[in-house]
Protein backbone atom coordinates (compact mmCIF):
# COMPACT_ATOMS: atom_id res chain seq x y z
CA UNK A 1 0.00 0.00 0.00
CA UNK A 2 2.47 2.82 -1.09
CA UNK A 3 1.86 6.37 -0.07
CA UNK A 4 4.13 9.40 -1.46
CA UNK A 5 4.49 12.84 0.01
CA UNK A 6 5.71 15.70 -1.25
CA UNK A 7 6.97 19.14 -0.20
CA UNK A 8 7.86 22.50 -1.39
CA UNK A 9 9.09 25.27 0.83
CA UNK A 10 9.40 29.42 -0.51
CA UNK A 11 12.78 30.55 0.61
CA UNK A 12 13.56 34.96 -0.38
CA UNK A 13 17.13 35.09 -1.78
CA UNK A 14 18.86 36.20 1.13
CA UNK A 15 22.05 38.32 -1.00
CA UNK A 16 19.22 40.58 -2.76
CA UNK A 17 15.34 40.00 -0.92
CA UNK A 18 14.58 38.55 -4.75
CA UNK A 19 12.94 35.22 -4.63
CA UNK A 20 15.52 32.56 -4.87
CA UNK A 21 16.59 31.20 -8.14
CA UNK A 22 14.05 33.48 -9.82
CA UNK A 23 10.70 31.46 -8.38
CA UNK A 24 8.26 32.09 -5.90
CA UNK A 25 9.05 29.02 -3.88
CA UNK A 26 6.01 26.91 -3.49
CA UNK A 27 6.16 23.90 -1.72
CA UNK A 28 3.93 20.80 -1.51
CA UNK A 29 4.02 18.10 0.71
CA UNK A 30 1.55 15.63 0.80
CA UNK A 31 0.05 12.45 0.03
CA UNK A 32 -3.01 10.93 -1.26
CA UNK A 33 -4.94 7.56 -1.16
CA UNK A 34 -5.24 5.83 -4.63
CA UNK A 35 -5.99 2.26 -6.07
CA UNK A 36 -5.26 0.39 -9.50
CA UNK A 37 -1.73 0.95 -10.51
CA UNK A 38 1.42 2.02 -7.92
CA UNK A 39 3.76 4.54 -8.45
CA UNK A 40 6.01 3.28 -10.31
CA UNK A 41 4.16 2.05 -13.08
CA UNK A 42 3.51 6.23 -14.27
CA UNK A 43 4.58 5.53 -17.81
CA UNK A 44 1.97 2.76 -18.24
CA UNK A 45 4.95 0.72 -19.31
CA UNK A 46 5.73 -1.38 -15.76
CA UNK A 47 3.77 -4.11 -14.38
CA UNK A 48 0.52 -3.05 -13.24
CA UNK A 49 0.02 -3.89 -9.58
CA UNK A 50 -2.63 -3.99 -7.22
CA UNK A 51 -2.66 -1.64 -3.48
CA UNK A 52 -2.95 2.19 -2.46
CA UNK A 53 -0.82 5.19 -3.13
CA UNK A 54 -0.94 8.06 -0.71
CA UNK A 55 0.32 11.10 -1.84
CA UNK A 56 0.63 14.63 0.05
CA UNK A 57 1.29 18.18 -1.40
CA UNK A 58 2.04 21.10 0.26
CA UNK A 59 2.58 24.82 -0.42
CA UNK A 60 4.63 26.28 2.20
CA UNK A 61 5.68 30.30 2.04
CA UNK A 62 8.14 32.59 3.11
CA UNK A 63 8.54 36.62 3.34
CA UNK A 64 9.64 38.66 0.62
CA UNK A 65 9.05 36.48 -2.30
CA UNK A 66 8.65 37.00 -6.31
CA UNK A 67 5.85 35.43 -7.44
CA UNK A 68 6.78 33.71 -10.49
CA UNK A 69 6.59 34.75 -13.96
CA UNK A 70 5.24 31.45 -14.67
CA UNK A 71 4.47 28.68 -12.94
CA UNK A 72 7.27 26.89 -13.40
CA UNK A 73 9.56 25.22 -11.85
CA UNK A 74 8.84 23.34 -8.51
CA UNK A 75 5.30 24.07 -8.05
CA UNK A 76 4.29 23.12 -11.42
CA UNK A 77 6.79 20.26 -11.96
CA UNK A 78 5.12 19.07 -8.19
CA UNK A 79 1.75 19.64 -10.11
CA UNK A 80 2.50 17.36 -12.74
CA UNK A 81 3.97 14.73 -10.74
CA UNK A 82 0.72 14.65 -8.80
CA UNK A 83 -1.52 14.85 -11.95
CA UNK A 84 0.60 11.68 -13.44
CA UNK A 85 0.12 9.85 -10.20
CA UNK A 86 -3.93 10.56 -10.56
CA UNK A 87 -3.38 8.47 -13.98
CA UNK A 88 -2.50 5.78 -12.44
CA UNK A 89 -5.12 5.68 -10.05
CA UNK A 90 -3.81 7.89 -7.10
CA UNK A 91 -5.64 9.83 -4.85
CA UNK A 92 -4.09 13.60 -4.32
CA UNK A 93 -3.94 15.73 -1.81
CA UNK A 94 -2.44 19.31 -1.66
CA UNK A 95 -1.57 20.82 2.10
CA UNK A 96 -0.55 24.42 1.96
CA UNK A 97 0.79 26.18 4.86
CA UNK A 98 -0.68 29.44 4.25
CA UNK A 99 -4.67 29.59 4.19
CA UNK A 100 -5.11 30.78 0.88
CA UNK A 101 -6.30 34.28 0.28
CA UNK A 102 -6.60 34.78 -3.00
CA UNK A 103 -4.44 37.57 -4.10
CA UNK A 104 -1.45 35.69 -5.24
CA UNK A 105 -2.62 34.83 -8.53
CA UNK A 106 0.09 32.45 -9.10
CA UNK A 107 -0.67 30.35 -5.69
CA UNK A 108 -4.90 30.71 -6.31
CA UNK A 109 -4.36 28.88 -9.98
CA UNK A 110 -2.19 26.70 -8.95
CA UNK A 111 -4.75 25.21 -6.24
CA UNK A 112 -7.66 25.51 -8.22
CA UNK A 113 -6.19 23.56 -10.83
CA UNK A 114 -5.43 21.10 -8.44
CA UNK A 115 -8.91 20.65 -7.38
CA UNK A 116 -10.30 20.53 -10.97
CA UNK A 117 -8.27 17.14 -10.98
CA UNK A 118 -10.26 16.23 -8.03
CA UNK A 119 -7.08 17.15 -5.39
CA UNK A 120 -7.86 18.07 -2.03
CA UNK A 121 -6.40 20.83 -0.35
CA UNK A 122 -5.36 21.15 3.28
CA UNK A 123 -4.03 23.27 5.88
CA UNK A 124 -0.07 22.24 6.14
CA UNK A 125 0.93 22.64 9.74
CA UNK A 126 -2.26 20.49 11.29
CA UNK A 127 -2.50 17.80 12.55
CA UNK A 128 -3.38 16.18 9.76
CA UNK A 129 -0.22 17.03 7.76
CA UNK A 130 1.79 15.36 10.16
CA UNK A 131 -0.27 12.41 10.33
CA UNK A 132 -0.22 12.30 6.74
CA UNK A 133 3.68 11.97 6.35
CA UNK A 134 3.94 9.64 9.11
CA UNK A 135 1.58 7.25 7.03
CA UNK A 136 3.22 7.86 4.05
CA UNK A 137 5.37 5.20 2.33
CA UNK A 138 7.47 7.92 0.34
CA UNK A 139 8.08 11.72 1.37
CA UNK A 140 9.19 14.37 -1.71
CA UNK A 141 10.50 17.24 -0.51
CA UNK A 142 10.75 19.62 -3.29
CA UNK A 143 13.61 22.43 -3.90
CA UNK A 144 16.31 22.85 -1.31
CA UNK A 145 14.70 24.80 1.19
CA UNK A 146 12.34 22.40 1.88
CA UNK A 147 14.23 20.35 4.13
CA UNK A 148 13.12 23.27 6.79
CA UNK A 149 9.68 21.67 7.08
CA UNK A 150 10.48 18.38 8.51
CA UNK A 151 12.06 20.55 11.57
CA UNK A 152 9.23 23.20 11.46
CA UNK A 153 6.16 20.57 10.87
CA UNK A 154 7.49 17.11 12.08
CA UNK A 155 9.62 17.94 14.90
CA UNK A 156 10.48 14.89 17.10
CA UNK A 157 8.94 12.86 13.94
CA UNK A 158 11.66 13.81 11.52
CA UNK A 159 14.06 10.07 12.17
CA UNK A 160 11.19 8.23 11.63
CA UNK A 161 9.94 10.08 8.06
CA UNK A 162 13.80 10.39 6.71
CA UNK A 163 14.18 6.87 5.34
CA UNK A 164 11.69 7.33 2.83
CA UNK A 165 12.19 10.92 2.35
CA UNK A 166 13.29 11.39 -2.17
CA UNK A 167 14.69 14.74 -2.49
CA UNK A 168 13.80 16.54 -5.65
CA UNK A 169 16.53 19.31 -5.80
CA UNK A 170 16.45 22.17 -8.64
CA UNK A 171 19.12 24.94 -7.50
CA UNK A 172 22.32 24.90 -7.70
CA UNK A 173 23.27 28.62 -6.00
CA UNK A 174 25.83 29.03 -3.41
CA UNK A 175 23.93 30.65 -0.42
CA UNK A 176 21.59 26.78 -0.33
CA UNK A 177 24.68 25.18 0.98
CA UNK A 178 23.96 26.11 4.95
CA UNK A 179 23.27 23.69 7.20
CA UNK A 180 19.86 24.45 8.22
CA UNK A 181 18.43 23.45 5.29
CA UNK A 182 20.33 20.47 4.05
CA UNK A 183 21.70 18.81 7.62
CA UNK A 184 18.97 15.59 6.95
CA UNK A 185 20.20 15.04 3.63
CA UNK A 186 22.58 12.44 4.17
CA UNK A 187 19.56 10.21 5.98
CA UNK A 188 17.49 10.48 3.01
CA UNK A 189 16.39 7.82 0.78
CA UNK A 190 17.36 9.74 -2.03
CA UNK A 191 18.01 13.06 -4.37
CA UNK A 192 16.62 13.27 -7.66
CA UNK A 193 18.30 16.35 -9.74
CA UNK A 194 17.69 17.80 -13.12
CA UNK A 195 20.70 17.56 -14.76
CA UNK A 196 24.20 16.05 -14.36
CA UNK A 197 26.34 18.98 -14.20
CA UNK A 198 24.48 20.38 -11.05
CA UNK A 199 24.13 16.81 -9.21
CA UNK A 200 28.24 16.68 -9.77
CA UNK A 201 28.24 20.34 -8.38
CA UNK A 202 25.86 19.34 -4.99
CA UNK A 203 28.05 16.11 -4.60
CA UNK A 204 31.16 18.18 -4.11
CA UNK A 205 29.64 21.33 -2.95
CA UNK A 206 27.97 19.71 0.00
CA UNK A 207 31.51 17.32 0.80
CA UNK A 208 33.72 20.82 0.38
CA UNK A 209 31.51 23.24 2.05
CA UNK A 210 29.52 20.87 5.15
CA UNK A 211 31.57 17.59 5.36
CA UNK A 212 28.26 15.57 4.54
CA UNK A 213 27.81 13.12 2.06
CA UNK A 214 25.08 13.29 -0.57
CA UNK A 215 22.64 9.91 -0.91
CA UNK A 216 22.05 8.09 -3.77
CA UNK A 217 21.75 10.23 -6.35
CA UNK A 218 19.55 10.01 -9.46
CA UNK A 219 19.53 12.85 -12.44
CA UNK A 220 16.15 13.62 -14.21
CA UNK A 221 15.71 15.47 -16.93
CA UNK A 222 12.40 17.28 -17.27
CA UNK A 223 10.23 17.09 -20.38
CA UNK A 224 7.43 18.67 -21.20
CA UNK A 225 3.46 18.04 -20.87
CA UNK A 226 1.39 16.66 -23.18
CA UNK A 227 -0.55 19.99 -23.28
CA UNK A 228 1.93 22.10 -24.44
CA UNK A 229 2.86 19.33 -26.87
CA UNK A 230 -0.49 19.61 -28.06
CA UNK A 231 -0.25 23.41 -28.54
CA UNK A 232 3.62 23.87 -30.21
CA UNK A 233 2.42 20.53 -32.95
CA UNK A 234 -0.74 22.98 -34.07
CA UNK A 235 -0.27 25.02 -36.61
CA UNK A 236 -3.64 26.58 -36.89
CA UNK A 237 -3.16 27.11 -33.01
CA UNK A 238 -0.06 28.83 -33.17
CA UNK A 239 -1.00 30.75 -35.95
CA UNK A 240 -3.81 32.35 -33.94
CA UNK A 241 -1.78 33.06 -30.66
CA UNK A 242 1.04 34.47 -32.85
CA UNK A 243 -1.18 37.02 -34.51
CA UNK A 244 -2.97 37.81 -31.02
CA UNK A 245 0.49 38.46 -29.13
CA UNK A 246 1.85 40.23 -32.16
CA UNK A 247 -1.25 42.51 -32.19
CA UNK A 248 -0.70 43.41 -28.26
CA UNK A 249 2.56 43.90 -28.40
CA UNK A 250 2.20 46.40 -31.38
CA UNK A 251 4.39 44.09 -33.82
CA UNK A 252 3.66 42.97 -37.41
CA UNK A 253 3.91 39.70 -38.75
CA UNK A 254 7.14 39.60 -40.39
CA UNK A 255 9.50 41.30 -37.70
CA UNK A 256 11.37 39.52 -35.27
CA UNK A 257 11.21 38.90 -31.93
CA UNK A 258 13.98 37.74 -29.41
CA UNK A 259 12.55 36.79 -26.11
CA UNK A 260 13.14 36.36 -22.64
CA UNK A 261 11.33 34.24 -20.46
CA UNK A 262 11.37 34.61 -16.99
CA UNK A 263 11.06 36.01 -13.39
CA UNK A 264 12.99 39.53 -13.72
CA UNK A 265 15.96 38.82 -11.46
CA UNK A 266 19.26 39.84 -11.85
CA UNK A 267 20.31 36.45 -12.05
CA UNK A 268 18.09 35.37 -14.87
CA UNK A 269 20.13 37.94 -17.00
CA UNK A 270 17.66 40.35 -17.95
CA UNK A 271 20.17 43.23 -17.59
CA UNK A 272 22.68 41.66 -19.78
CA UNK A 273 20.32 40.54 -22.23
CA UNK A 274 19.10 43.93 -23.20
CA UNK A 275 22.82 45.31 -23.79
CA UNK A 276 23.25 42.58 -25.75
CA UNK A 277 20.28 43.48 -27.75
CA UNK A 278 21.18 46.85 -28.16
CA UNK A 279 24.69 46.24 -28.93
CA UNK A 280 23.37 44.17 -31.92
CA UNK A 281 21.30 47.14 -32.73
CA UNK A 282 24.15 48.94 -33.44
CA UNK A 283 25.78 46.58 -35.23
CA UNK A 284 23.55 46.12 -38.22
CA UNK A 285 23.52 50.05 -38.80
CA UNK A 286 27.38 49.79 -38.54
CA UNK A 287 27.21 46.86 -41.14
CA UNK A 288 24.09 48.25 -43.07
CA UNK A 289 23.09 44.80 -42.35
CA UNK A 290 19.26 44.22 -44.38
CA UNK A 291 16.82 42.57 -41.47
CA UNK A 292 13.22 42.91 -40.09
CA UNK A 293 12.25 45.26 -37.63
CA UNK A 294 13.75 43.66 -34.37
CA UNK A 295 12.11 43.65 -30.70
CA UNK A 296 13.47 42.12 -27.96
CA UNK A 297 10.49 40.78 -25.31
CA UNK A 298 10.97 40.03 -21.55
CA UNK A 299 7.85 38.34 -20.49
CA UNK A 300 7.95 37.95 -16.46
CA UNK A 301 8.06 41.62 -15.35
CA UNK A 302 5.96 42.85 -12.56
CA UNK A 303 6.52 46.62 -11.52
CA UNK A 304 3.64 46.82 -8.42
CA UNK A 305 6.95 44.70 -6.74
CA UNK A 306 8.90 47.95 -7.54
CA UNK A 307 12.24 46.24 -7.17
CA UNK A 308 15.07 48.42 -8.23
CA UNK A 309 16.61 45.67 -10.25
CA UNK A 310 12.89 46.38 -12.40
CA UNK A 311 13.48 49.98 -12.07
CA UNK A 312 17.24 49.61 -13.75
CA UNK A 313 15.63 47.69 -16.97
CA UNK A 314 13.08 50.15 -17.78
CA UNK A 315 15.49 53.22 -17.48
CA UNK A 316 17.94 51.47 -19.79
CA UNK A 317 15.63 51.07 -22.35
CA UNK A 318 14.81 54.78 -22.05
CA UNK A 319 18.41 56.18 -21.94
CA UNK A 320 19.03 53.82 -25.59
CA UNK A 321 16.00 55.44 -26.88
CA UNK A 322 14.62 51.80 -27.26
CA UNK A 323 10.86 52.07 -26.32
CA UNK A 324 9.56 50.90 -29.37
CA UNK A 325 11.59 47.85 -29.72
CA UNK A 326 11.73 46.64 -26.05
CA UNK A 327 8.21 45.19 -24.91
CA UNK A 328 7.81 44.36 -21.16
CA UNK A 329 5.27 41.79 -20.36
CA UNK A 330 3.69 40.57 -17.32
CA UNK A 331 4.35 37.62 -15.18
CA UNK A 332 2.22 35.18 -16.93
CA UNK A 333 1.31 31.02 -15.82
CA UNK A 334 0.80 30.85 -19.37
CA UNK A 335 4.06 30.70 -21.95
CA UNK A 336 2.90 29.06 -25.04
CA UNK A 337 1.08 32.37 -26.35
CA UNK A 338 4.42 34.15 -26.32
CA UNK A 339 6.26 30.81 -27.84
CA UNK A 340 3.89 31.04 -30.52
CA UNK A 341 4.33 34.71 -31.31
CA UNK A 342 8.63 34.78 -30.73
CA UNK A 343 10.93 34.06 -33.43
CA UNK A 344 13.95 32.77 -30.55
CA UNK A 345 14.17 32.12 -27.47
CA UNK A 346 17.18 33.69 -25.01
CA UNK A 347 17.97 32.07 -22.13
CA UNK A 348 20.15 34.19 -20.09
CA UNK A 349 20.50 32.93 -17.18
CA UNK A 350 24.06 33.81 -14.90
CA UNK A 351 26.54 32.51 -12.88
CA UNK A 352 26.12 28.84 -12.90
CA UNK A 353 23.29 28.86 -14.83
CA UNK A 354 19.71 27.06 -14.67
CA UNK A 355 19.20 23.57 -12.93
CA UNK A 356 17.94 22.41 -15.86
CA UNK A 357 15.60 25.60 -17.47
CA UNK A 358 12.56 24.02 -18.06
CA UNK A 359 11.55 26.82 -20.68
CA UNK A 360 14.38 25.63 -23.07
CA UNK A 361 12.38 22.90 -24.09
CA UNK A 362 9.35 24.33 -24.24
CA UNK A 363 11.00 26.93 -26.95
CA UNK A 364 12.87 24.06 -28.42
CA UNK A 365 8.52 22.15 -28.67
CA UNK A 366 7.64 25.42 -31.09
CA UNK A 367 10.80 25.09 -33.24
CA UNK A 368 12.48 28.03 -31.72
CA UNK A 369 16.48 27.98 -31.48
CA UNK A 370 17.87 28.97 -28.32
CA UNK A 371 20.54 31.69 -27.25
CA UNK A 372 21.92 30.03 -24.06
CA UNK A 373 25.09 30.35 -21.90
CA UNK A 374 26.98 28.08 -21.59
CA UNK A 375 26.51 26.92 -18.17
CA UNK A 376 24.21 24.40 -16.28
CA UNK A 377 21.96 22.59 -17.37
CA UNK A 378 21.55 24.64 -20.69
CA UNK A 379 25.10 22.83 -21.78
CA UNK A 380 23.06 19.57 -21.41
CA UNK A 381 19.61 20.46 -23.38
CA UNK A 382 21.29 22.79 -26.22
CA UNK A 383 23.62 21.53 -29.02
CA UNK A 384 25.73 24.62 -29.75
CA UNK A 385 25.69 25.02 -33.33
CA UNK A 386 22.58 22.42 -33.85
CA UNK A 387 19.56 23.46 -32.32
CA UNK A 388 20.90 27.27 -30.93
CA UNK A 389 24.08 29.05 -30.23
CA UNK A 390 25.61 29.17 -26.46
CA UNK A 391 27.67 32.28 -25.22
CA UNK A 392 29.79 32.95 -21.82
CA UNK A 393 28.15 34.46 -18.36
CA UNK A 394 28.71 37.25 -17.10
CA UNK A 395 29.87 40.72 -19.02
CA UNK A 396 32.08 38.83 -21.19
CA UNK A 397 29.11 37.02 -22.49
CA UNK A 398 27.46 40.32 -24.12
CA UNK A 399 29.33 41.15 -27.16
CA UNK A 400 29.03 37.10 -28.33
CA UNK A 401 25.41 37.07 -27.49
CA UNK A 402 25.18 40.10 -29.36
CA UNK A 403 26.57 38.98 -32.26
CA UNK A 404 24.49 35.19 -32.26
CA UNK A 405 21.60 37.91 -32.59
CA UNK A 406 22.54 39.13 -35.83
CA UNK A 407 23.60 35.93 -36.95
CA UNK A 408 20.13 34.79 -36.48
CA UNK A 409 18.72 37.82 -37.44
CA UNK A 410 20.31 37.84 -41.02
CA UNK A 411 20.29 33.82 -41.75
CA UNK A 412 16.41 32.25 -41.74
CA UNK A 413 17.61 29.00 -42.94
CA UNK A 414 19.84 28.57 -40.06
CA UNK A 415 17.26 30.16 -37.97
CA UNK A 416 14.44 27.37 -39.40
CA UNK A 417 16.90 25.02 -39.18
CA UNK A 418 17.92 25.48 -35.38
CA UNK A 419 14.26 25.25 -34.67
CA UNK A 420 13.22 21.96 -36.70
CA UNK A 421 16.52 20.46 -34.61
CA UNK A 422 15.19 21.04 -31.73
CA UNK A 423 11.98 20.18 -32.14
CA UNK A 424 13.04 16.54 -33.08
CA UNK A 425 15.47 16.72 -29.66
CA UNK A 426 12.65 17.07 -27.64
CA UNK A 427 10.55 14.26 -29.13
CA UNK A 428 13.71 12.39 -28.92
CA UNK A 429 14.48 13.07 -25.22
CA UNK A 430 12.33 15.84 -23.23
CA UNK A 431 8.87 14.60 -23.64
CA UNK A 432 6.54 13.70 -20.22
CA UNK A 433 6.57 10.33 -21.07
CA UNK A 434 10.39 10.41 -20.91
CA UNK A 435 10.54 12.05 -17.70
CA UNK A 436 7.87 10.01 -16.53
CA UNK A 437 9.88 6.60 -17.63
CA UNK A 438 12.54 8.28 -15.48
CA UNK A 439 10.81 9.17 -12.40
CA UNK A 440 8.92 5.74 -11.96
CA UNK A 441 12.37 4.04 -12.27
CA UNK A 442 13.79 6.64 -8.91
CA UNK A 443 10.65 5.50 -7.00
CA UNK A 444 10.77 1.73 -7.58
CA UNK A 445 14.25 2.28 -6.31
CA UNK A 446 13.20 4.34 -3.63
CA UNK A 447 10.44 2.95 -2.27
CA UNK A 448 12.31 -0.54 -2.12
CA UNK A 449 15.41 1.03 -0.13
CA UNK A 450 12.29 3.10 2.37
CA UNK A 451 10.33 -0.19 2.39
CA UNK A 452 13.55 -2.23 3.81
CA UNK A 453 14.32 0.76 6.31
CA UNK A 454 13.38 -0.80 9.95
CA UNK A 455 12.16 2.79 10.92
CA UNK A 456 9.47 2.63 8.45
Amino acid sequence: MPRLVTKELTEANPRNGEAASGMARRAPEAVAFGSARSAVDLDGDSAHHQGRLRFVRSALRGGGQEVRARAAGGPLLLMELAFLLRSVGAEVCWITNQKPSGTDEVIYSLEHKMLDRGVQVFYAKGQEAMDTALKADLVVLNTAVAGKWLDAVLKENVPRVLPKVLWWIHEMRGHYFKMEYVKHLPLVAGAMIDSHITAEYWKNRTQERLRIKMPGTYVVHLGNSKELMEVAENSVAKRVLREHIRESLGVRNEDLLFAIINSVSRGKGQDLFLRSFHESLLLIQEQKLHVPSMHAVVVGSDMTAQTKFESELRNFVILKKMQDRVHFVNKTLTVAPYLAAIDVLVQNSQARGECFGRITIEAMAFQLPVLGTAAGGTTEIVVNGSTGLLHPVGKEGVTPLAKNIVKLATHVQKRLTMGKRGYERVKERFLERHMAHRIATVLGEVLQKAKSHPET
